[in-house]
């Protein structure tokens, strides 16, 4: 809930009751005395809220220079003035702002001064749409934090408070702003300086105030159009950072995913490879869906595909750890149930709960390519396209449980008839757990059989089967698919003859 703040102009001392409001030029009209008096009323009621408060505001999170507990109707705010105000000059630019300086929010400023009296501060303080500035006055950083509520847009800091504590060195001069940017990370900052420190306020901005100010050369023009100016810059650089961010984190998933998705090693093979991997949707990177293809010296041609339960970093983890050990274990020659049972100690060895497995499907294809051997560990078997017949599924009657829920189980390994002409595709149940429309129907092995003898018809094949497979499935299931999804695609095309 937001902290109330009074509607006064003056700068509201007042509020938490540490000191006098400085007077305006010419003495406070009548009904400024009156708004202030009854304004005082409602501060003693909300004291008592805002010290309950301020330990909770002083977290929150401004969203791009939107404030919880303020309006965030979002307008296009033009022609807002920037200030050099450590030159004078002003400079305009037209810029976008979601909820500052629109027409349900008003800026709010701390000022952290020890001698409220002595900084010239007026009241005239307005935003860039002629609304006053609302102005809190805190006389040393214990009160600041204390005011230093969700809604307040900008501070002004005095550089010569004391340093609190040890809060720097004893001979560093700007001590103090480092304490407030630590206290408030998330709001802009000007720092407050003696006339002609420039060097002072030029370092205070490299370690991360705003702008700087003179203390002895400050009006309310110039002050309304510094405090604007800063509520944008760090609006702007909040916004900046956060896109450089995500480009960052975007090349690191990019980077990841190259290193953990496999490269077949089918050197000398006649077979042709196609593979694609989509996460599920909210995840960026891979999931627990993992997938290898190497050729042995012999010439057998083996293929993988599994997924391990779960779709966070430690199962896409797990999978790549189970892909690199099944590459190695094939490589040293081990094949079928034997193959299986060593990845099963892998997996239980690396797993961090006991409730976790995998499903995982095998296929070692014989030098001529015309037959093959397959293991299916709890996974849907394979699908095999002829020209001569439709697809269909590979047997998969002796389906043998998921690693890791059966300790000692066996895997038996089926010879199968693949043929002269062949396409055989691998794929994990995020291919068939899609629903149809807006039922409870899913896609399944049926379904998904009908899909691919469609497309073959339609002269689909290689990578561009396997991206419309996946294409109409997300179609049908009115959006991005929950589950990982992995595919593989070997195909046997006899040469053709002399």
């Amino acid at each position: 809930m937001p902290v109330p703040v009074p509607r006064q102009r003056a700068i509201p001392a007042v509020e938490s009751g540490q000191a006098q409001a400085a007077p305006a030029v010419g003495g406070p009209s009548k009904e400024e005395t009156v708004r202030n008096e009854a304004t005082t009323a409602e501060n003693r009621n909300n004291a008592a809220h805002d010290h309950s408060a301020h330990h909770t505001a002083l977290n929150a999170t401004p969203a791009d220079g939107v404030h919880q507990g303020v309006s965030t109707t979002s307008v296009s705010t033009t022609d807002v003035s920037a200030t050099d105000v450590s030159t004078g000059s002003v400079s305009t630019s037209s810029v976008s702002a979601t909820g500052v300086g629109t027409a349900h929010t008003t800026l709010t400023l701390l000022l952290i001064e020890d001698d409220p009296t002595a900084a010239p501060i007026v009241h005239d303080l307005l935003d860039a749409d002629g609304r006053p500035i609302r102005v809190r006055t805190a006389r040393n950083l214990t009160e600041a934090e204390r005011l230093l509520t969700h809604d307040v847009h900008c501070i002004l800091l005095d550089l010569a408070l004391p340093a609190p504590g040890k809060a720097g060195e004893p001979d560093d001069e700007l001590a103090v702003l480092r304490h407030v940017l630590r206290l408030a990370p998330r709001h802009a900052v000007l720092a407050l300086t003696a006339s002609g420190d420039a060097e002072r306020g030029t370092e205070a901005v490299r370690v991360g105030a705003q702008d700087y100010l003179y203390k002895d050369e400050l009006d309310g023009r110039l002050l309304s159009r510094a405090i604007r100016y800063a509520v944008e810059r760090k609006r702007s650089d909040t916004a900046e950072r956060r896109l450089a961010e995500g480009k960052l984190r975007a090349q690191e998933n990019a980077r990841l995913e190259r290193g953990l998705l496999p490269t077949p090693l089918l050197e000398g093979s006649p077979l042709r490879f196609a593979a694609r991997y989509r996460p599920g949707r909210s995840r960026a990177l891979l999931g627990g869906d993992f997938y290898d293809t190497v050729r042995t010296p012999d010439g057998t041609v083996h293929a993988m595909i599994g997924d391990v339960c779960g779709h966070g970093p430690d199962e896409a983890a797990l999978g790549v750890e189970l892909r690199i050990a099944w590459r190695a274990l094939t490589l040293a020659g081990l094949c079928g149930d034997e193959l299986l049972n060593t990845l099963q100690q892998v997996l239980e060895h690396e797993r961090d709960d006991d409730e976790i497995f995998a499903t995982l499907c095998t296929v070692d294809i014989a030098p001529d390519g015309r037959r093959a051997g397959l293991c299916l560990a709890g996974h849907p078997a394979p699908l095999i396209a002829r020209p001569d017949r439709p697809a269909r599924l590979l047997p998969y009657d002796n389906n043998g449980p998921a690693l890791g829920l059966l300790p000692g189980a066996r895997w038996p390994r089926m010879q199968v008839e693949l043929g002269a002409e062949w396409s055989l595709m691998l794929y994990t149940d995020g291919l068939i757990e899609g629903r149809i429309g807006e039922g409870r129907e899913r896609l399944g092995q049926d379904g998904m059989v009908e899909m691919i003898r469609r497309q073959l018809s339609e002269g689909l094949s290689g990578e561009a089967l396997l991206r419309a497979a996946v294409n109409e499935v997300r179609e049908l299931n009115g959006g991005e698919l929950t589950d990982d999804v992995a595919l593989v695609l070997l195909d046997r095309v006899p040469a053709p003859l002399p």
